[in-house]
């Protein structure tokens, strides 16, 4: 069982009321082990992160960047975030907020891929 920080609790439920338009769209593909019949978590939160999405089953995350994620701390902030994750034995797909609206059909297949 990988822990976590039970203080974002709250936080992470907050996530979930308040998706945005991408994670909402992305999540209606995903949901209900609609992808090779794995089961996907939102705002799960890993250690003292909350991840996006989260397939246990696959150990995949999947993380979705808008614009706040290219400035230079935060670029920093998210290579810091991935290798926890990757040392955990997770695999970790980023995709951005653009790749979502524009191109969803190659998004879920490379998800599809790494299942």
């Amino acid at each position: 069982m990988i822990r976590y920080n039970k203080n974002l609790k709250n936080f992470a439920r907050k996530l979930r009321k308040n998706m945005t338009d991408c994670e909402k769209l992305l999540w209606s593909k995903i949901r209900r082990k609609q992808l090779k019949g794995y089961k996907f978590y939102r705002q799960k939160i890993i250690g003292n992160y909350i991840v996006d999405f989260y397939s246990p089953k696959a150990k995949l995350v999947i993380e979705l960047d808008g614009g706040q994620h290219f400035n230079n701390d935060n670029i920093e902030k998210d290579k810091e975030r991935d290798r926890y994750l990757t040392s955990l034995g997770l695999k970790v797909l980023r995709f951005t907020d653009k790749e979502i609206i524009n191109e969803l059909t190659s998004v879920l297949e490379k998800i599809y891929e790494n299942l």
